[in-house]
């Protein structure tokens, strides 16, 4: 188990972290998440000791975490570290062999990764010739190939397509399934949503929010009503016995207020939108994020996570 407990970081006046604490168990997707300037890259990079805190520690196994055990960590930043004029053969036996592969056992271990991410054939091939996503895919190589115990992905699925993005949550659920201990940071809550076994949602330097998926949903209750619907959405805006509203194209999610039904507000939609689907349901972890770090709270009725 990976353990951060009262992580805390200074930068002159600024407290970019404050008294950060949770636990990644090996075997689990754990998601780091939070609005830009929120802490989450300065807790990694002092998880991966490229920072000292101020004070707190970080364990792995009930071990102290120094600059001696990071073989076990594999790290992909959100920023793109590769050498662009170097071939992808070349620059991701170099990575392995900085990690103390061997160049034969790397090689092997280059070419199987580079088969199952679908860039074998570019194997000779230029890093600056790749698109983003696949650029994406070769980084994403490089920070596994020497089996890290400890997995941190920054925005992972950064550039990446949906068929891509598949593939990379099928490649997660088997390092899972491995005994991996997986720090998931990323903006997209319906990935978080899915991917993660508990969260951490950081908000100035500090936990607001954490706890597994599950249990963090049903923290908010059961009172989120979900609707697809053909029509002008905006009338949803004005809907009595309504406090939030996220509104995108073609659906919406409300929150009720207490003791307003379903079929209170149905009731209401029915004269001005042809509904496709209603369900009741715990709020998504978009509209969690959203209400905890104040989008919902500040926002006047009717500009809430319209989209």
């Amino acid at each position: 188990m990976l353990s951060v407990q009262q992580l805390r970081k200074q930068f002159t006046s600024v407290l970019a972290v404050d008294g950060v604490s949770f636990d990644v168990p090996g075997g689990s997707i754990f998601g780091l998440i939070g609005p830009n300037g929120a802490g989450k890259t300065t807790t990694i990079r002092m998880i991966l000791r490229i920072l000292e805190p101020d004070s707190g520690t970080v364990t792995y196994n009930g071990a102290s975490f120094t600059k001696a055990t990071r073989d076990i960590l594999g790290y992909l930043p959100e920023e793109r570290g590769l050498y662009k004029k170097s071939r992808l053969i070349d620059t991701l036996l170099y990575l392995a062999e900085l990690r103390g592969l061997q160049r034969s056992k790397a090689r092997v271990a280059v070419m199987t990764w580079l088969e199952r991410l679908g860039l074998r054939d570019a194997a000779q091939r230029k890093v600056e010739e790749l698109s983003k996503g696949n650029q994406q895919k070769v980084q994403f190589i490089g920070a596994v190939l020497h089996d890290p115990a400890i997995l941190v992905l920054d925005e992972p699925l950064s550039g990446l397509d949906p068929v891509n993005q598949n593939i990379f949550k099928d490649i997660l659920l088997d390092l899972k399934q491995k005994g991996k201990s997986i720090i998931f940071s990323t903006h997209q809550m319906d990935q978080a949503e899915r991917l993660s076994d508990a969260l951490c949602l950081i908000n100035k330097g500090r936990v607001v929010l954490g706890g597994t998926v599950r249990d963090v949903k049903k923290r908010y209750g059961r009172n989120s009503l979900h609707v697809d619907f053909d029509g002008d959405g905006t009338i949803l805006n004005t809907l009595a016995g309504v406090q939030n509203v996220m509104l995108y194209e073609h659906s919406a999610e409300m929150e009720l207020m207490p003791g307003v039904t379903p079929r209170d507000v149905i009731t209401l939609i029915n004269p001005h939108l042809d509904l496709r689907k209603v369900e009741l349901l715990e709020p998504s972890l978009h509209a969690i994020f959203l209400q905890t770090v104040g989008g919902l709270e500040t926002a006047p009725k009717g500009k809430e996570g319209v989209a």
